[in-house]
């Protein structure tokens, strides 16, 4: 358990720009893999014996003993709560091999079913690219594309469709990662920052310091790669350390936005729309927004089956979910039981006794300063502190809207929407505002 014994608050401002509209979605099978072809269901996983559920053998069960990074109740297999007076039971339609709920806010675990269990991440591991590189860059910088940016994206790759010998900035390269989980996006970064070898270097380093010790990391984008593993605890870390970003909440928030395609007339880029596959943020054919919802990502691979991380807020609390290779005959379903945890989680918030906790990272606990304080890329400091008080005193700080709201059946993006993360981290203690 952490040792800090105040908890902070950090109001986040989510930045992104105009309302957008929702878009009609495309048919299931006509979108693509996330990173490699691959079925879309993985056989026999089995759902625990001590919670509801129609029960399996599986060939390849949980370890007996997992990291207890967090607390002793998460290192155990199977399904890990404490019902109080009024908790609800958790839901019988959950098949995920690993799932965790947690509160964003505190950073109380409300329940977990194999929480550290080392398994294929998919692009749900992009996370921690982006939280990784992203600083490192103003989106503003332009990249001339050279063939050797392109080498190594792997076969069958999902692509943004960058093109060779073409400019692109950096904030077009991350709508790439974020919206179209852009294999190709993610080796020119990479080659931006170094190489592939660098990157992936730089994001063990990262992990290791969110105390994300589950996680080895073999390729930038995800791409099934042999060893390449991670948890449905490392995940939910990352996506917590990456909202403390700006421009992480932006992109993992957008629904759609204009990329550019190749040069045409008088050298004039053709755009074309892409779409965000987080299909919890724009649905699809059986599935709705989820009122709420504010990214994060989503990924799916041979190894890896689905795999899903989300952060909604409803009436003023946030929750984090991440859920890990189901096994369902039922479209989407790694989206469909993540919002029934989420469903579960907004109502027992409260009610339940955490089985742990989203540790804080080691940096910040030996140094005392917030997690993404370092320079940026143009030399101010991203202190997220500092930008919560301003956030606080600025203009319409009195009410905080969701990421999205559904409003006439139309998905749109809230401008300037607030919700707060509040970390047991050593920071200077923030009050919440009235909402």
């Amino acid at each position: 358990m952490s040792a800090v014994k105040k908890p902070a608050r950090i109001a986040l401002a989510v930045a992104v720009a105009a309302l957008l509209p929702a878009l009609a979605s495309a048919p299931a099978s006509a979108l693509p893999n996330d990173d490699k072809p691959g079925t879309q269901g993985q056989p026999g996983k089995p759902t625990d014996p001590g919670r509801a559920g129609k029960t399996r053998k599986d060939p390849d069960p949980p370890p007996a003993a997992m990291s207890k990074v967090g607390g002793a109740l998460l290192g155990q297999p199977g399904t890990q709560v404490k019902l109080g007076p009024g908790a609800p039971v958790l839901p019988m339609e959950l098949t995920g091999r690993s799932w965790i709920v947690a509160d964003a806010e505190n950073g109380q675990v409300l329940a977990s079913h194999n929480a550290h269990w080392r398994l294929p991440p998919a692009s749900t591991l992009k996370m921690l690219f982006a939280d990784t590189v992203l600083p490192k860059f103003p989106k503003t910088d332009v990249r001339q594309v050279s063939p050797a940016d392109l080498d190594g994206v792997g076969e069958g790759s999902s692509l943004v469709g960058v093109k060779e010998n073409q400019p692109y900035t950096v904030h077009d390269l991350w709508l790439g990662v974020f919206l179209r989980s852009g294999n190709d996006a993610v080796h020119v970064l990479s080659a931006m920052n170094g190489g592939v070898p660098k990157t992936v270097q730089d994001m063990q380093a990262h992990a290791d310091d969110l105390q994300a010790l589950d996680t080895h990391v073999v390729s930038p984008d995800g791409y099934d790669a042999p060893g390449q593993v991670s948890s449905a605890y490392d995940l939910t870390l990352f996506a917590r350390s990456g909202l403390q970003k700006k421009d992480f909440r932006e992109y993992c928030s957008t629904a759609s936005a204009k990329f550019p395609g190749a040069a045409g007339k008088n050298n004039e880029r053709d755009y074309f729309e892409i779409q965000n596959t987080n299909r919890l943020l724009t649905g699809d054919n059986g599935l709705i927004p989820y009122k709420g919802i504010a990214g994060v990502k989503n990924g799916n691979t041979t190894n890896a089956g689905a795999t899903f991380t989300g952060v909604a807020e409803r009436d003023g609390r946030v929750l984090l979910v991440t859920v890990m290779n189901p096994d369902s005959s039922e479209g989407q379903a790694v989206y469909k039981e993540a919002g029934r945890l989420l469903d579960w989680g907004f109502t027992a918030a409260g009610k339940v006794t955490p089985v742990g906790e989203l540790v804080a990272p080691r940096s910040a606990a030996s140094t005392g300063a917030p997690q993404g304080s370092q320079p940026s890329a143009d030399g101010t400091a991203r202190d997220t502190a500092k930008a919560a008080v301003t956030a606080r005193k600025g203009p319409g700080a009195g009410g905080i809207g969701t990421a999205l709201a559904i409003a006439g059946g139309a998905l749109l993006v809230v401008a300037a929407g607030v919700f707060l993360l509040n970390r047991r981290w050593p920071l200077p203690e923030l009050v919440r505002r009235k909402r």
